[in-house]
């Protein structure tokens, strides 16, 4: 069963639980004064628009330089792909595995995982919902591994600045990097996961 069916609602703020009070349009929290939702308004269309600009912003994110590493007054700018392969060459095996995972695999992952729960939810795929809460949580664990790549450059930024000696200088397709991680993360966060048990319970639409 439900809060909803028992008539409790829950605060998005203060996780308040609150009465549902019958003909009433616009309802606020007993203890925040927060508007009070059975569901997050519009969270399907909201997360898909979040999830599409992140895919768009995906593909300059990957083909665009991340960083340009500059020694003896020579440098190239390199993709978060290429810098995997450079690492792999320089025999740094398990740390090209760890930029691989967190910075291809990762955001691959949510990007893909938060498209599959939004379909399965909207066309009623024959998905558990055991199985689609999982999956949310996975998603919601990982993001937080995805910035691993940004906060390296920022650190080699800020402390690799030695002139023409040697400098570390961040590109545009960590800017694009960047907003895909944020935008993923609010897309996580903007799903509204009692839309799943919704879905189980229910034939209804429920966006």
């Amino acid at each position: 069963m439900r809060a909803l069916d028992a008539g409790i609602l829950v605060c998005n703020e203060c996780h308040e639980l609150n009465k549902q009070e019958p003909d009433t349009e616009v309802q606020t929290c007993t203890r925040c004064g927060a508007l009070v939702h059975a569901r997050r308004p519009n969270s399907i269309m909201r997360t898909w628009a979040l999830l599409i600009t992140a895919a768009i912003l995906y593909v300059p994110a990957n083909v665009l330089p991340i960083m340009t590493v500059t020694s003896l007054g020579q440098g190239d700018p390199s993709t978060i792909m290429s810098g995997v392969v450079q690492l792999v060459q320089h025999g740094m095996i398990p740390i090209a595995a760890v930029v691989f995972i967190a910075s291809i695999l990762v955001p691959t992952f949510k990007l893909v995982g938060i498209a599959l729960l939004l379909f399965s939810v909207q066309r009623h795929q024959p998905l558990s919902a055991q199985q689609r809460i999982l999956m949310y949580r996975f998603i919601e664990f990982i993001g937080r591994w995805s910035m691993l790549d940004i906060f390296v450059i920022a650190i080699l930024v800020a402390v690799v600045n030695f002139g023409r000696l040697a400098s570390i200088e961040a590109n545009l397709g960590a800017v694009a990097f960047a907003s895909v991680v944020i935008l993923t993360m609010l897309a996580a966060v903007t799903f509204d996961p009692r839309l799943i048990w919704d879905n189980t319970e229910s034939d209804d639409d429920n966006e």
